[in-house]
C-alpha cells in the first residue's frame, strides 16, 4: 500500500477524524452502559467491549469509518446465558463468536450481501432510525420542562452551528456547551453518571473462567451461533449503508473476519460480544469521519474518558446525548422512501414496509432482514413465473413445443403441465429450449418426467436448443438420457 493510499484509508483529514471520533466516544458511553444493563452485567463489560472492538476493528475491519462496539441487538441474545450460567460463559461465547465470524470471512459469506435487495436495506435503515428515536423517549418524556428545553437547545445547536462554521462538529459543541450549562446552574436533570458506575481501571487479559469441556461448548455454541448471525448481519448491513453514504466501497469478507478478531479480543479483556452500530457510524460520518483513525480514536478516547476523566464524563446531561441521537435518527431515516411509496413497484414498497414493521415490532434486526429477504425472494419468483410460456404447433405426426422463460422450482410444475401426454396420433415430439433456461434440479426433474412419460406412450422425443449452462446441468442431473431410464426412475 502506498503512502497516499494509507493516508486516504486512515486519515484523509486528521483533525476531522479526531473530532469525529471524540463525538462518537462521548455517545458510546451511555449506550454501552445501557446495553450492559440489558445483558445483566456490570457496565464495565460493555465499556471494555466497546473499547476493544472499536480499536481492533479499526485495523482489521473492511469498512473505514464504521463504528463497532457493544450493541443492544447482541445484548438481548446474552440475557439468558448470563442469568443461567454466569459471566464466564458470556466471555467464552464471545470468543467462540469471534472464531465463527473469522470462519465466515474465510468462507466469503460476506458475498451473500448481494442477495439483500435495495428495498430490504431501505427498510432496515428506516427501522433502525425509528428504534433509535424511540430509545430516546424514556430520557425525554415526562422528565420536565428543563429536559425539553435542553434537548431543544441541543437540536438548535446541532442544526444551526453548521451555518456559522464547520470547523468543529456541531454535536461535539452541543455536548460540551450543554454540560457546562448543566454544571454551572446545577440543573436537576439525568446525567451519564446516573446510568451506572464508570470503571476506574484498565482492562486486562484473562481467559474465561470456565471448564474447557464439551459440556461448556454445548452450552455456549447455540448462543455463539446466534451472536455470529446477528453480529454479521448488522455489521454488513451497516457497511452497505456507509458505502452509499460515502460513495465508497468496502471489503465485506474482511469485515466478517475483522469483527471476529475484535470479538475474540473483547472476550479476552472482559468484554461482551459486539458488532457495527448504525447510529454511532452515522454520527462519525456526519461529523466528518472517513478513515480508520476516527474509529480507532473513538475506542481509545472512550477508554481515556471513562478511566481518567470519569468524574467529568459523569456530568454530561443525558439531554445533550438525546439531542445527538435524535439528530442521528433524523439523518438516518430515508425520507425519500416515503415519497416513492406510490411510484415504486408495489412489491418493493411492501418489502420495505414489511421489513420496517417486523424490526420495530420485534426489536430484532435479524428477523426483520430475514423476513424482507424471504419476501423479496417470493416476489421475485412470482415475477419470473409471469414470463414463462409454452407454445406448440403440430405438423403431421410431429408436435413442437417452444418453451420461453426460466425453469426452476417455481415454474417446474407449470412446465410439466403444459404438455399433452395423450394426444392422438402423435409419433414424434420436439422440445425447443432455445428461449429457455434451466436453473435447478426441480426444473431438470420436470424435464425428466415429460420425456419419460412421452416415451412411455411410444412417442419419440427430441430436445433441441439448449444453451451451454442448461446442457451442462441436464447432463449432470437428468435421468432421461441415462441407460435404463424409465418413468419410475424419473419419478
Amino acid at each position: 500500500m502506498t503512502r497516499r493510499n494509507l493516508r486516504s484509508e486512515w486519515a484523509p483529514d486528521v483533525t476531522r477524524e479526531l473530532l469525529a471520533g471524540t463525538v462518537v466516544a462521548l455517545a458510546l458511553i451511555p449506550e454501552a452502559i445501557a446495553f450492559s444493563l440489558i445483558a445483566g452485567v456490570d457496565p464495565k463489560v460493555g465499556l471494555y467491549a466497546s473499547f476493544c472492538i472499536a480499536v481492533v476493528s479499526a485495523f482489521a475491519g473492511g469498512r473505514p469509518a464504521m463504528i463497532s462496539a457493544a450493541t443492544g441487538a447482541m445484548a438481548l441474545v446474552m440475557v439468558t446465558l448470563v442469568k443461567e450460567h454466569g459471566l464466564g460463559y458470556l466471555f467464552a461465547a464471545t470468543i467462540l463468536t469471534g472464531f465463527l465470524q473469522i470462519g465466515a470471512g474465510a468462507l466469503k459469506l460476506g458475498n451473500l450481501m448481494r442477495f439483500v435487495s435495495r428495498s430490504v436495506v431501505t427498510g432496515f435503515v428506516n427501522a433502525l432510525a425509528i428504534l433509535i428515536f424511540l430509545a430516546q423517549m424514556p430520557e425525554l418524556l415526562g422528565q420536565g420542562a428543563t429536559v425539553y428545553a435542553m434537548t431543544a437547545a441541543g437540536l438548535a445547536l446541532i442544526y444551526g452551528l453548521p451555518y456559522l462554521t464547520r470547523a468543529v462538529p456541531s454535536p461535539l459543541v452541543t455536548i460540551v456547551l450543554l454540560t457546562i450549562v448543566a454544571v454551572a446552574f446545577g440543573l436537576p436533570i439525568h446525567r451519564v453518571g446516573d446510568m451506572g458506575a464508570l470503571p476506574t481501571e484498565l482492562p486486562f487479559f484473562a481467559l474465561p473462567q470456565v471448564p474447557f469441556t464439551w459440556e461448556t461448548l454445548r452450552i455456549v455454541l447455540p448462543y455463539a451461533l446466534t451472536l455470529t448471525m446477528v453480529g454479521l448481519l448488522e455489521s454488513l448491513m451497516t457497511a452497505a449503508i456507509l458505502d452509499e453514504m460515502t460513495d465508497t466501497g468496502s471489503n465485506k469478507n474482511r469485515e466478517c473476519a475483522g469483527q471476529g478478531l475484535a470479538n475474540i479480543t473483547a472476550g479476552c479483556f472482559g468484554g461482551m460480544a459486539g458488532c457495527a452500530m448504525i447510529g454511532q457510524s452515522v454520527i462519525n460520518v456526519s461529523s466528518g469521519g472517513r478513515g480508520r483513525l476516527s474509529t480507532m480514536w473513538a475506542g481509545a478516547f472512550l477508554l481515556f474518558l471513562i478511566v481518567v476523566l470519569g468524574p467529568y464524563v459523569a456530568q454530561i446531561p443525558m439531554a445533550a446525548l438525546v439531542a445527538v441521537m435524535i439528530m442521528v435518527s433524523i439523518n438516518t431515516f430515508q425520507w425519500g422512501s416515503v415519497r416513492t411509496l406510490l411510484t415504486h413497484p408495489k412489491s418493493s414498497s411492501v418489502v420495505m414496509l414489511g421489513t420496517v414493521a417486523v424490526v420495530v415490532a420485534t426489536h430484532d434486526l435479524a428477523r426483520g432482514v430475514l423476513f424482507g429477504v424471504v419476501l423479496s425472494g417470493l416476489f421475485f419468483a412470482h415475477k419470473v413465473t409471469r414470463f414463462f410460456a409454452v407454445a406448440s404447433e403440430r405438423t403431421g405426426g410431429t408436435r413442437t413445443y417452444r418453451v420461453t422463460g426460466q425453469i426452476f422450482f417455481a415454474t417446474g410444475q407449470a412446465f410439466h403441465d403444459a404438455f399433452d401426454f395423450r394426444e392422438d396420433g402423435l409419433e414424434r415430439l420436439v422440445i425447443d429450449l432455445t428461449a429457455a433456461h434451466f436453473w435447478d434440479i426441480t426444473g431438470v426433474n420436470a424435464l425428466d418426467r415429460v420425456v419419460l412419460k412421452f416415451r412411455h406412450h411410444g412417442v419419440t422425443v427430441e430436445i433441441v436448443g439448449m444453451n451451454a449452462a442448461t446442457a451442462t446441468l441436464v447432463e449432470r442431473l437428468a435421468t432421461h438420457d441415462k441407460p435404463g431410464a424409465t418413468l419410475a426412475s424419473g419419478h
